[in-house]
């Protein structure tokens, strides 16, 4: 059994975390190994609720899946500590991994359809991960299961409970995963893209659920979603990944009104707002996210970054603290692009207006901007 966690002691503590996959493309092309997450590092407090963001294939998922050992070859941890309650969980053998799986860290995976089994019931479905663990009296197994299913709403519970998955709806059997998630009461919920497919009233529903499991359970909850809003409803902190690497991380109020990394700002301004002018367009964020075989050298994000300086095609940024409790790896913080802009932070900037600070040869940064904005060196910005 796990050791019990101060309220002031990481639950889960994820240091230096590297994931690789080997890959082979299609048609004999050369293949070679891929780093899914490279170097992640975070920490979830008891009770907190935390979201991670980003594109498709950024590194969401399996970091998520790493923490329970979820991996499947040909991808593999190769550095790296996982701590859950102080106890490295890339240390335990197989049937202690699996006694914690489940019990104390549970997960409600994306796409409930595929994660239930269709030929049996979904009660027996929820009685039997109370089963497998004994944390929960076995007598009362069954009423638990009506009761968690009452306690997602699921409306008329004895009698649904005997239902297939198949005779649910897409928002109740993602109800009927969040029941089975909570049933072992575990001290951490990792939630992949639990949203997804599910219309935006029933969006809704789902994040006030979890929401109320937090607030009732003190439950901590990892949100993986590349929703911002849904991450906006429910989180209080924020990682934003891309390319494997969390890129920034900070309060939900600092990542949505004070980005200080290009790709937060990005994918800020691709969101519609309802405070924008009604002539503004959305701000797309040009290109593709990177081959993560052929990585570019230098910053990840450089190609698709609006305001790229020369030390970005060359150095890869360390993530340092830019605010209190706010992390980015950049080399040009977001003050100085907006400077450049002339903009006082992100509602002020207009789509299509990161003119942004360019490499040397291309066109210069106002003097009435630098002057404003924190200074660089002056061999990164062109003249």
């Amino acid at each position: 059994m796990s050791a019990p966690t101060s309220a002031t002691e990481p639950l889960l503590s994820v240091r230096v975390l590297v994931q690789e996959f080997t890959v082979r493309q299609a048609g004999g092309a050369k293949g070679g190994l891929v780093q899914a997450v490279s170097g992640v590092s975070f920490d979830i407090m008891p009770g907190e609720t935390l979201g991670i963001v980003g594109e498709s294939g950024c590194g969401k998922s399996v970091t998520a899946m790493s923490v329970l050992g979820l991996v499947q070859r040909p991808g593999r941890v190769v550095k790296g500590e996982i701590l859950f309650k102080g106890r490295d969980l890339l240390k335990l053998t197989r049937e202690e991994l699996r006694n914690i799986r489940g019990r104390d860290i549970a997960m409600i995976f994306q796409d409930p359809l595929s994660s239930l089994n269709p030929v049996l019931r979904v009660g027996y479905q929820i009685d039997e991960a109370m089963y497998a663990h004994d944390k929960i009296e076995r007598q009362k197994v069954q009423q638990r299961a009506i009761d968690l299913l009452k306690q997602v709403r699921v409306s008329d519970a004895e009698r649904r409970i005997k239902d297939y998955p198949h005779q649910f709806s897409g928002g109740m059997r993602q109800r009927a995963m969040i029941a089975m998630g909570v049933s072992n009461r575990p001290d951490l919920l990792i939630a992949d893209e639990p949203t997804t497919a599910l219309d935006v009233t029933v969006q809704a529903q789902i994040l006030e659920l979890l929401r109320d499991l937090n607030e009732q359970t003190s439950t901590a909850i990892i949100l993986i979603t590349h929703n911002l809003g849904v991450v906006e409803g429910l989180c209080k902190r924020v990682l934003v990944m891309y390319a494997g690497e969390i890129v920034e991380e900070g309060t939900v109020e600092q990542i949505f009104e004070a980005p200080q990394h290009p790709y937060t700002w990005s994918l800020l301004r691709s969101v519609p707002r309802i405070d924008s002018r009604k002539r503004d367009r959305l701000l797309s964020i040009e290109g593709l996210p990177p081959d993560l075989i052929d990585l570019p050298a230098g910053c990840k994000f450089n190609p698709r970054c609006p305001f790229r300086v020369e030390r970005c095609f060359s150095e890869s940024p360390p993530i340092e603290d830019v605010a209190p409790a706010q992390r980015a790896a950049c080399w040009v913080k977001m003050e100085r692009a907006y400077a450049d802009m002339g903009a006082a932070g992100i509602t002020d900037t207009s789509p299509g207006a990161a003119s942004g600070v360019h490499p040397a040869g291309r066109r210069p940064v106002p003097s009435a901007a630098l002057a404003e904005a924190e200074p660089v060196p002056a061999e990164s910005v062109g003249d």
